[in-house]
C-alpha cells in the first residue's frame, strides 16, 4: 500500500508508470496537475488492493476519500490538498472523482462479471473517467474530446484485463472476463485461476481482443482535429497499450507465465516520435 506521507510526485515517480513517460510533453504546471491527479488515483486503488486492511477498513477509508473530493474538502493529506482543487481549476464535476473512488471500492468485493455490460460499467468508472478528468487537465477543448476519452479508456483498461489475467486470477482472486463469455468458449472459472492455457483459452481470448481493438479503433475515429495537440500525452498512453495488446495477440496470450510489456526503447521511441511529429504539425500550420 502506498505510503501516506509520499507526496505525489514521489508516488509518481515510485510507480514507474507508463504515464510519466507521456507526461513530459505537458507545459510544467498542466504536468505537476496530472501527477497530483495520478497519484489520487494511484493511492485509492492500492487501498482497495491493500492486503493489511480489512474490508471495513478499506471501505471507511475509501468512503474518507470519496467524501473529501465530493465535497470539496482539503484535509491536510498531501494527495488530496493537490488533488480537490483540481476540479474547480479546470472545471470538470467533483463527482468525477467520487466515480473513480467508487470503481476501485467494487474491488473489494466484486470479483467477478456476469457480462460485459456489467465489465464495462466498472471500466467506466475506473478508466474512461479517469480519462475525462485527464482531457480536462491537458487542455482539451472540443466536446468530442470527451467521446474519445471514454473509448480509450475503455480501450486501455481492456488491454490491462487481458495482460493480466494470470496475475490478477493468482494474486487477488479476480476473474474480470466476462463469465458469459467463459461460458461461451468452454472455459472454467478453475481452469483460469489454475493457468491452464489451452486452445479455448486462446479462443477466449481472442475474443476480448476484438473488443479492445475496436475501441481503439473508435477513439481514433472520435479524435478531434482540434484537440490532437493538447491529447498527445493521451495519443502516447493509447499508442503504449496498442503496441501491447498486438504484443499479447501475436504471443498468443502468454498471461499465466509472465506480464506482457514493451521495452524500454521502444517507449521512448514512441514518445520521441509522437512529439516530433506533434511540432511538425504545429509548425506547418504556423507557416499556412
Amino acid at each position: 500500500m502506498t505510503d501516506p506521507h509520499l507526496s505525489s510526485a514521489e508516488i509518481a515517480k515510485r510507480a514507474k508508470s507508463n504515464l510519466a513517460l507521456a507526461l513530459g510533453c505537458l507545459p510544467e504546471e498542466r504536468r505537476r496537475d496530472m501527477i497530483s491527479f495520478y497519484a489520487f488515483c494511484r493511492v485509492v486503488d492500492d487501498i482497495a488492493d491493500s492486503t493489511t486492511l480489512s474490508e471495513e477498513e478499506k471501505e471507511k477509508e475509501l468512503a474518507h476519500w470519496r467524501r473529501c473530493v465530493s465535497e470539496g474538502e482539503a484535509p491536510g493529506h498531501p494527495v488530496l490538498d493537490e488533488v480537490v482543487p483540481l476540479a474547480r481549476k479546470y472545471g470538470f464535476p467533483r463527482a468525477w472523482m467520487a466515480e473513480i473512488v467508487d470503481g476501485v471500492a467494487s474491488d473489494i468485493v466484486h470479483v467477478r462479471y456476469e457480462t460485459y455490460e456489467e465489465l464495462l460499467g466498472y471500466c467506466y468508472k475506473v478508466a474512461s473517467v479517469v480519462g475525462l478528468v485527464s482531457a480536462e487537465i491537458f487542455g482539451a477543448t472540443q466536446p468530442q474530446s470527451r467521446e474519445y476519452a471514454v473509448r480509450l479508456g475503455y480501450a486501455l483498461q481492456l488491454t490491462n484485463i487481458i495482460r493480466d489475467v494470470g496475475q490478477d486470477a493468482r494474486e487477488t482472486g479476480r476473474i474480470y472476463l466476462p463469465l458469459e463469455d467463459l461460458k461461451r468458449f468452454g472455459v472454467t472459472e478453475a481452469e483460469i485461476m489454475e493457468g491452464r492455457h489451452n486452445q479455448r483459452f486462446v479462443q477466449l481470448m481472442d475474443f476480448q481482443y476484438q473488443r479492445a481493438r475496436a475501441m481503439y479503433d473508435d477513439a481514433a475515429r472520435l479524435l478531434p482535429a482540434a484537440d490532437r495537440d493538447a491529447l498527445l500525452p493521451a495519443r502516447m498512453m493509447g499508442q503504449v497499450y496498442f503496441e501491447i495488446l498486438e504484443k499479447l495477440h501475436r504471443e498468443r496470450y502468454p498471461v499465466f507465465e509472465k506480464r506482457c510489456r514493451l521495452h524500454p526503447l521502444r517507449k521512448v521511441w514512441i514518445l520521441l516520435s509522437y512529439t516530433a511529429r506533434s511540432w511538425l504539425a504545429r509548425a506547418r500550420r504556423k507557416g499556412a
